[in-house]
């Protein structure tokens, strides 16, 4: 590119050097308009002859000698002597470095602009973000800390109160003897409710009950009465009764009663029951499936449901007995 550049600016000044020496007549002009290159003796300034006006159009008119001759000295590195000569060049070559010194300077001592995102501000912005996260930290550990010594105090104190199960009842014992529940005072007892017709799961319940009497015991030394109370009154009479729980346990004492009674003390225990399949004399009765572990005072100490098997109802009865005499 640059020697194409350099082969076209020559082919320029050998035309306008041809033109200059063939048309062009040197003059004197005295107008300070003319004086384009400030000290330029006469001679070097031309004018275009008659017989050249024709071409007016195409150098823009009749006064760019100046202009060409420009081109001439630049473009072809013509040197002179004249002290005339030397002084515009420098002059210009002069401007020309100013010029690029003072752009130079100017690029220099322009202020760099920066990112959206300075060094600053992603440091506060870190900063910021280290901040958050370990307050947040602190905060959560506080807030757990804090729920764990609200359980812990929760689980350390005392009860409230205690569930509302249990009461007085006036009932028939297996041997026709009356039992209330004062009869019971001073002992552990386990009360379970059902009826002697059940098919599987009363007998089931009973012999549970029964082998974790012996447990219980035979483990901690500890004697709990086994108590059953029937919610069949019009079948259960004493005699039926009778032969029932001898079947379990020999200590197992069994209870029954009117329809009234029955009905009083399944409401102070929260006993469910209700007859099914009713067929003449043939029903069953679907109840609440319950063991409560009533303390020496008859007071209600904590229920055991159909899920516990033998060595979990005893080790439930045996804990609550500890837990009781501390």
């Amino acid at each position: 590119m640059a020697s194409f550049r350099i082969t076209y600016l020559r082919c320029i000044h050998r035309n306008l050097l041809y033109h200059v020496r063939h048309y062009w007549k040197p003059t004197n002009t005295s107008s300070p308009s003319d004086q384009f290159f400030y000290g330029v003796p006469a001679i070097f300034q031309f004018e275009l002859s008659p017989a050249f006006q024709s071409v007016n159009g195409l150098v823009y008119g009749s006064r760019l000698s100046t202009v060409f001759h420009r081109h001439l000295c630049v473009g072809s590195n013509v040197t002179s002597d004249s002290p005339a000569l030397k002084k515009p060049a420098e002059s210009t070559s002069g401007q020309g470095e100013k010029s690029e010194e003072s752009q130079q300077a100017g690029e220099a001592g322009k202020p760099v602009r920066g990112g959206p995102v300075s060094w600053l501000g992603f440091l506060l912005l870190v900063t910021t973000g280290a901040g958050l996260i370990f307050y947040y930290d602190k905060e959560k550990k506080r807030h757990i800390e804090e729920i764990n010594n609200a359980s812990a105090a929760v689980k350390q104190g005392p009860s409230v109160g205690k569930a509302a199960i249990g009461g007085p009842f006036n009932l028939v014992n297996h041997d026709g003897k009356s039992v209330t529940d004062r009869d019971l005072l001073g002992k552990w007892t386990l009360i379970y409710f059902g009826f002697t017709h059940c098919p599987d799961i009363c007998p089931d319940e009973l012999l549970k009950l029964a082998a974790a009497i012996d447990k219980i015991k035979k483990e901690a030394g500890i004697e709990v009465v086994p108590v059953f109370i029937s919610v069949d009154p019009e079948r259960d009479t004493v005699e039926q009764v009778h032969e029932y729980v001898k079947e379990f346990h020999p200590n197992l004492i069994g209870l029954t009663g009117t329809a009234v009674e029955i009905r009083k003390v399944a409401r102070a225990y929260r006993v469910y029951y209700m007859k099914t399949e009713e067929e003449g004399s043939d029903y069953l009765v679907d109840h609440s499936i319950i063991m409560y572990l009533m303390g020496p005072d008859m007071e209600f100490v904590k229920f055991f449901g159909k899920n516990y098997d033998v060595d979990q109802l005893t080790e439930g009865v045996i804990k609550e007995i500890k837990e009781y005499k501390k």
